[in-house]
């Protein structure tokens, strides 16, 4: 009987190691950040200018101005001005494609990032002027869709809503949601910096920045 024991134990504790070594290799994610994703979606900012036969009126360069703010603060792609090849007016369509290629220029777009391209518009209307760029959206998973068994907690696995609050929350609050698929590019370097920092360094001189008395934390003696 002891030896039936014994061998039934052995065996018992072989099984529970084969499920346990099972349960690590199918383990479902337990971070937030893996039992749920942020999908990020391109979707075009897109800015329509009725032709003019003058050009970009004044109301349309304000308008190109915020559109060129925002793209430089999302870091967007390339921008496209659609010239509509037919339509009532292409003339004054095509003076106001330039004028608006002008005032992007001029608003620190930079020239490669600027293409302009045509489109066929058919109908006795002028056709508008299309200026574009893909923006990114961040799209966080729908929440409380099912908690699953709380109790159920022998497995040692994530609830099935774990973390879906916290990864919702990331996506509300990400200013760029284009820095989830890469990083952005460095700025170039402060060659002014660069060269103070290295004629104090040749003089023997400190090269840190000079000391801020506010940023010293010492306790203020007003009330004393």
């Amino acid at each position: 009987m002891k030896t039936t024991a014994i061998v039934l134990l052995l065996a018992g504790i072989a099984l529970g190691a084969c499920a346990s070594e099972a349960g690590l290799r199918d383990s479902d994610a337990v971070t937030p950040t893996e039992h749920f994703a942020i999908e990020v979606q391109s979707q075009p900012e897109t800015l329509q200018l009725a032709a003019h036969h003058g050009g970009a009126t004044r109301r349309q360069a304000d308008a190109l101005g915020a559109f060129a703010q925002q793209w430089t603060d999302m870091g967007g792609g390339e921008i496209r001005i659609q010239v509509p090849t037919r339509g009532a007016d292409p003339a004054s369509a095509y003076r106001t494609a330039t004028d608006a290629r002008d005032i992007l220029l001029a608003r620190g777009i930079p020239p490669g990032k600027l293409r302009m391209v045509s489109y066929t518009a058919f109908g006795g209307h002028p056709a508008t002027v299309v200026v574009t760029y893909p923006r990114y959206r961040a799209k966080g998973p729908d929440c409380g869709q099912g908690w699953g068994n709380l109790s159920a907690t022998a497995d040692n696995r994530a609830f099935d809503n774990f973390g879906c609050a916290v990864t919702a929350d990331i996506a509300a609050q990400i200013a760029n949601p284009a820095d989830l698929l890469s990083p952005r590019d460095l700025d170039p370097p402060d060659g002014a910096r660069r060269q103070q920092v290295l004629d104090h360094y040749r003089k023997g001189e400190a090269t840190s920045s000079a000391k801020d008395e506010q940023a010293n934390g010492a306790v203020s003696t007003a009330v004393h």
